[in-house]
């Protein structure tokens, strides 16, 4: 299916998402670029992996690493690294939570993200304002599951709400930052999301990476729409 589409976001924004299939991001030139940095930040960062590692497993006992199922390029499932942010018993939690918080199952719908969320621990919620738990994924980047610059990492059941963009998705490798990392973050609406990741994948070049990349920083450090 070819053109564009109009759907509607949790507020009854209305959303254009252009649905035509875009040619694979895999450029030769794309990955190249991918591996020099992440082997750059993996040796520069290296002090920040040990603070993050001992910071974790001080303050918070369990896993220091998360993994989770991501759906990837072309469809491709792979384990997503992060540092763990959550408590053990993080998913019943959240049940606990929404069961018995209207307001927060409503965020919860439309973002997928909890402003207050009960499953994050104290130390976890530093990491996650600074970006630092994503720290490991510059090895999911070196192994080729991800990309530097790219659409968010999304579950299963998260792409089943991608519905005609899901080809631009699959045209990507998931992003470490992307046009939703500097663009409102956890403030938008899952819709939005859609939106930007179809605007990257139709209009990607290495020039709109160096970009975002650039817009990062300021987003991580000056931005209060990370949780």
């Amino acid at each position: 299916m070819n053109g564009m589409v109009k759907t509607n976001s949790a507020d009854g924004e209305a959303l254009f998402v252009l649905v035509t299939t875009p040619r694979p991001i895999g450029l030769a030139s794309k990955r190249i670029a991918d591996i020099f940095l992440a082997l750059c930040g993996i040796v520069l960062l290296a002090p920040l992996f040990i603070i993050c590692y001992v910071a974790t497993i001080t303050f918070s006992p369990g896993p220091v690493l998360f993994r989770h199922t991501r759906v990837g390029f072309k469809g491709r499932r792979f384990e997503c690294l992060k540092f763990r942010t959550m408590a053990i018993d993080a998913p019943e939690r959240l049940r606990r939570h929404l069961e018995t918080n209207p307001t927060a199952a409503a965020e919860w719908i439309a973002t997928r993200k909890l402003r207050n969320d009960p499953r994050v621990t104290m130390i976890g919620a530093i990491l996650r304002k600074s970006s630092l738990d994503e720290l490991p994924q510059l090895f999911n980047v070196l192994k080729g599951d991800m990309s530097i610059v790219g659409p968010r990492p999304v579950t299963e059941e998260e792409l089943g709400r991608y519905s005609d963009a899901v080809n631009a998705y699959y045209a990507c490798r998931p992003g470490i930052t992307g046009l939703w990392q500097v663009s409102g973050r956890s403030t938008t609406t899952f819709q939005r999301r859609v939106v930007l990741d179809s605007y990257y994948a139709h209009h990607w070049s290495m020039v709109l990476d160096a970009k975002i990349m650039a817009a990062t920083i300021p987003a991580v450090c000056f931005s209060n729409t990370a949780y």
